[in-house]
């Protein structure tokens, strides 16, 4: 019937193979994300093993027992397998070896200033493309960006004609990061006018990410962008300030040996982050990693980037 569900026995075969696909490679990462508190302990016993090694000191009486099976597994590893590894090791495990692609989207219905504000992302971003939503749901959109082996998809939202929502959901298995919007400002809407827009790969510039989550959220970030060349002259700045990111796209030149001039390239905006969600967008029962609690009372002292 039209009513009858899609499952794998009724689907096209390619979609089921590929759903099938992701099924398994979601139930491999939540296993190896299960796993991560027992890796954790025998990590800690190693590296007590590996520190008393390489000082000569007593081992203590509760891993005497064990030793010969730490030693050996000691001896067995390299560079590689030395650290205990995480989820987040596993979802950004290429970054740098394969470059990004980046699907840009927009929400429902978007007006003509979101339509500019999302062609204006899709220029920034290198490797990506930009789509129309139409009327896809989000799991349509995920499931044709997964086939289509995007790395990104970036989807901005509005209230009223005016930017003011964020989120980028790291394919296959996630994170996803929500954040809000504030000050936007368009290419066009720049004064002086903008630069143009150059399309080589730029450096990144995350400024004042001190705490674990706000790394994650720097990671997150600038595993947008591809691997820059070093003489490359275009600049994207994350600033961090007091939890709220400043967005900034600058084009630099030296006019002599001792000066740097800046040329703004836009689109210029504030984001703040409100939601790291563990799975992809469409899985609204993946855990939460993070979301921010504004009305408690500690609220106003608590910097979380």
């Amino acid at each position: 019937s039209l009513h009858q569900r899609e499952t794998p026995r009724n689907m096209p075969p390619a979609d089921a193979a590929s759903h099938r696909r992701q099924t398994r490679l979601r139930r491999e990462y939540l296993y190896r994300k299960s796993l991560e508190g027992r890796e954790k302990a025998a990590y800690e016993k190693k590296r007590i093993v590996r520190d008393a090694l390489a000082s000569g000191k007593a081992l203590p009486t509760e891993l005497r027992a064990s030793f010969d099976k730490l030693k050996d597994s000691v001896d067995a590893e390299d560079v590689r397998t030395s650290e205990v590894q995480t989820h987040v090791d596993d979802e950004y495990g290429d970054a740098g070896l394969i470059e990004p692609r980046v699907c840009v989207t927009t929400s429902r219905d978007p007006s003509s200033r979101l339509k500019q504000f999302s062609k204006e992302m899709k220029l920034m971003i290198p490797n990506s493309t930009r789509i129309n939503r139409g009327n896809n749901r989000v799991d349509e959109l995920m499931e044709s960006c997964r086939q289509s082996e995007y790395s990104d998809v970036v989807i901005v939202q509005e209230t009223r004609g005016q930017p003011d929502g964020l989120v980028i959901c790291h394919l296959p298995l996630g994170p996803t990061a929500f954040f809000s919007l504030h000050g936007a400002v368009l290419r066009h809407d720049l004064d002086p006018p903008a630069a143009p827009m150059s399309e080589a790969y730029p450096h990144i510039l995350l400024n004042n990410f001190q705490t674990p989550l706000g790394q994650r959220v720097g990671n997150i970030l600038k595993c947008l962008f591809p691997v820059p060349r070093p003489d490359t002259k275009r600049v994207v700045t994350f600033s961090n300030d007091n939890d709220f990111i400043s967005f900034r796209h600058h084009m630099y030149s030296q006019p002599t040996h001792d000066s740097v001039a800046l040329h703004e390239v836009g689109p210029r905006f504030e984001m703040r982050l409100y939601q790291i969600r563990l799975g992809t967008l469409e899985q609204k029962e993946a855990d939460n990693e993070y979301v921010l609690r504004p009305y408690q009372n500690t609220a106003t002292k608590r910097q979380v980037l």
